[in-house]
This record gives structure tokens, sequence and C-alpha cells, in this order.
């Protein structure tokens, strides 16, 4: 006679427990993703605020030592992004750039879009 194999308590809870990780992992695996595509979207927002941050720099420099305003806007679009508001102030003693882009994550074209600008300065120069 082969002795029969009792299921304990412990290894009867141990099965049970099994299920609900995988249940919970299941619910909890949406909000994750929600999360990580808000991560992924802030991300974006930082890099097109550098690139902005950039962008002024070297548009004010440009429009300070007195290239045509127009061009530097052309090369302000270039450098960020084409639909980019550039507004520029030159007066005697400062030139102020202002670059202003709306930020939308290209895997959610039906989201808001965030906007996201950058303020440089420079000394007009003669």
């Amino acid at each position: 006679m082969t002795p029969r194999r009792t299921r304990t308590f412990e290894s009867i809870k141990r099965s049970a427990s099994r299920g609900s990780v995988t249940a919970e992992t299941a619910a909890m695996l949406p909000a994750l993703m929600v999360v990580l595509a808000a991560a992924l979207w802030a991300i974006q927002a930082v890099g097109v605020q550098l690139e902005c941050v950039d962008a002024a720099r070297l548009a004010a420099r440009a429009a300070a030592r007195g290239e045509p305003l127009e061009q530097v806007r052309a090369v302000t679009r270039a450098a960020t992004d084409p639909n980019a508001q550039v507004a520029i102030t030159r007066d005697p003693e400062l030139t102020k750039v202002q670059i202003t882009v709306e930020v939308r994550p290209s895997w959610g074209e039906s989201l808001p879009t965030v906007s996201v600008s950058a303020t440089a300065t420079a000394a007009t120069e003669e």
C-alpha cells in the first residue's frame, strides 16, 4: 500500500495566494501604463524646453548683432519647431527673444498640448 499524500493547510494557502498575485498585477497594469505614459510625456516636454533655451540664446545673440529679424526667426524655427512662436524685441540697449512651443506627445494626438517657453536677453550691439 502506498502512503497517501494529504494536503496541509499551508500548501492550500500557498496555492490560493498564487492566483491573487496574478490578479493584482493584471489590475495594476493599466495604472502603471498611465504613469509610464505621463513620464514619457514629461521627458519629451523637458527636451523641448532645453531646445527652446538653446535656440533663444542663439537668436538673442544673432538679433543683438543686427542680423535681419526674419532670418533670426527662420533659424530659430529650424532649431526648435516649425510652428514655434518667436517674439523678438530689439531696442538700443537690449534685445529680447521669447520662444513658445506647444508640445503634444506623438503617441497621443487626442491629448491636450503643453506650452513650453524660453526667454533670452542680450545687449544690443551698434
